[in-house]
């Protein structure tokens, strides 16, 4: 749970200033990818009238150096980066607009009152100017024509005569918006055939109108005209402003397999800006993920677990450069005449820019992410290509998140990467495999299996150095020499002596038996919380395993098995070693020769 608060909390406070995209498609008649690279600058403004503030963001000096070693354009980004509105920002937007809408016609039917004798005189003088200019629309042409004149040639310019929707109006201009509101009142109280309203200008600026019409049925049709002209205007620029947004929306429509890199903080900063808040559990942060985004690959996750590709990565790191350096050298050092390199079992990618193809991407800059983008396709195509995957038997239609040899890897990403957490988007399960893989490689080169605890059912955020530590608290500080993760329920621990399993045992089974001050604050509490943790030897792992029955955790295989009881304890060796001199002394000759062969 911390660890995706902590990359919550990342995600929402720093921006995403470059997006890269890179679509990769077959072509079966060059038998060969043809990438198709997009970089884009996007930028945070903010368009749309909302109740919150303006988008707020951190800077660290360090990526800012970083971005600049690098050649990023601080300028381009903000000048012309694209803007965005995330799902939620876009029903936020649209939720103001219908609370502007309502406000509109409230404050339609609300008359202004007049506490000043410069309200009132105010007030007069409009109604009678408004009257004179309706009067004057009721008189023969000629009448109406001289009345033009008069507003026309009004010397502050306050009054223009125009047509809005083939109806007679006056134009207001120069008025206060206290004014402007005494203006409405007094239209709706003194006059029935004109029709106050607001309109958006050209250049997005409000424009007041004293409209007449020939009916009450007409103003109300009118002000019907009017409001939903305002909607559609309003959620146009609502629309305009999703921006980048089309591109994830597009993404996320196809329902197409996507490729990342140790990519479980940028999907974080894709809900962020373009879905909405992220939500407090990660579970419900996955589901949504995987709700927009159903086939997820992560290539580090790929190249970490798959045993075909760890042995072609060999000790080559996983980083995504070193990645494409290892599987990708045709395509990493195509521009590089001089490098002969060759790869017998490479897929061939081409890059199209605009209508231009070419075998080789010169202008790809690292960390560009553009090119980022890129070299993670790059990869996927070289690691299913060991994998036996042959894209000349696949179409269009199919997706290769449903192939046997990638369907166990696909929607997992790496939690953490330094702690091997791994959670998987379709089902918000957590394991610690990779972890577990890397401790047993370390781990199996000074391996004692009588020094070994098994340890299970513990609570599943307590961690492998914590275990670690109580122990030692206990038995001393040289009395682990490691401890190794099985899965998320359960770990061996390897003591430095063998008698230490069987005092590690005794210690447990008193403590799960008492209930007093001393159990509650001694250091093993902490591994025995929640009174489900059990303990035993490493012959109770083989006998658990040999099983036929198979579950997913190690916990519940022990509870199919019917392990019922909490601790198994074991002799001390000493003590096995007296009992046998004694049986040794009492039996004849002829059993020495069993007794040494249980020796060797």
């Amino acid at each position: 749970m911390s660890k995706y608060l902590k990359v919550k909390d990342s995600a929402e406070k720093f921006a995403v200033v470059q997006f890269g995209v890179c679509p990769f498609r077959w072509d079966p008649l060059r038998l060969s990818f043809i990438a198709h690279p997009h970089n884009f600058y996007i930028f945070p403004r903010q368009e749309v009238p909302t109740d919150s503030s303006s988008c707020e963001f951190l800077c660290q000096t360090t990526s800012m150096d970083f971005l600049a070693k690098y050649h990023f354009d601080f300028n381009a980004c903000i000048r012309q980066g694209v803007s965005y509105l995330s799902r939620w920002q876009e029903d936020e937007a649209l939720r103001h607009l219908n609370l502007r809408y309502e406000d509109e016609l409230s404050e339609q039917a609300r008359d202004v009152p007049l506490f000043s004798i410069t309200d009132i005189l105010f007030s007069e003088r409009m109604k009678n100017r408004l009257r004179e200019w309706r009067d004057g629309l009721l008189k023969d042409t000629s009448g109406g024509s001289q009345l033009e004149g008069s507003f026309l040639n009004d010397s502050n310019q306050q009054f223009q005569n125009i047509f809005y929707k083939m109806r007679p109006a006056l134009s207001l201009n120069g008025f206060t918006s206290h004014q402007l509101r005494l203006i409405q009142s007094v239209t709706k109280k003194h006059f029935k055939d004109l029709a106050f309203v607001r309109v958006e200008g050209e250049s997005s600026c409000s424009q007041q109108l004293v409209v007449y019409t020939d009916s009450e049925s007409d103003r109300d049709l009118l002000k019907k005209e009017v409001m939903g002209d305002y909607r559609r205007q309003a959620e146009v620029k609502i629309k305009a402003a999703i921006g980048f947004r089309h591109v994830i929306d597009l993404l996320s429509s196809e329902k197409k397999l996507i490729i990342g890199h140790n990519c479980f903080l940028d999907l974080a900063h894709v809900h962020s800006k373009f879905l909405g808040p992220l939500p407090f559990e990660a579970e419900e942060f996955v589901h949504s993920v995987n709700k927009c985004f159903p086939y997820i690959i992560d290539t580090k996750i790929l190249l970490n677990t798959n045993n075909i590709l760890k042995q072609r990565m060999k000790k080559s790191k996983t980083s995504l450069s070193s990645a494409f350096l290892s599987l990708c050298p045709q395509i990493a050092f195509a521009s590089n005449e001089s490098c002969n390199l060759t790869f017998s079992s490479s897929v061939k990618v081409e890059v199209q820019l605009d209508d231009t193809r070419s075998s080789s991407w010169i202008s790809g800059v690292k960390h560009e992410a553009g090119y980022d983008a890129f070299m993670t396709g790059c990869i996927f195509a070289q690691a299913c290509n060991l994998l036996g995957i042959d894209f000349k038997l696949y179409s269009p239609s199919e997706n290769l998140a449903c192939n046997e040899r990638l369907q166990k890897h696909a929607n997992l990403l790496y939690l953490s990467w330094i702690n091997g957490d791994i959670i998987d988007l379709s089902t918000g399960h957590r394991t610690v495999e990779s972890l577990r893989c890397r401790d047993l490689k370390n781990w199996q080169t000074g391996i004692l299996f009588e020094n070994i605890v098994l340890i299970w059912g513990f609570p599943s955020d307590l961690k492998t150095a914590v275990i670690k530590d109580r122990i030692s608290k206990v038995f001393g500080p040289t009395s682990v020499t490691s401890v190794c993760r099985l899965d998320e329920t359960a770990v061996f621990v390897q003591f430095s002596k063998s008698k230490l399993v069987a005092d590690f045992l005794l210690v447990k089974e008193t403590l799960d038996r008492s209930n007093d001050a001393f159990s509650v604050l001694h250091p093993l509490s902490t591994i025995l919380e929640g009174g489900n943790t059990c303990a035993a030897s490493y012959e109770t792992y083989k006998d658990i395993c040999s099983s036929p029955l198979s579950k997913v955790l190690f916990a519940d295989q022990a509870q199919a098995v019917g392990i019922r009881w909490k601790t198994k304890l074991v002799e001390r060796k000493e003590e096995v070693e007296i009992e046998e001199q004694d049986h040794f002394r009492e039996e004849n000759a002829a059993n020495t020769i069993s007794f040494y062969m249980e020796q060797n």
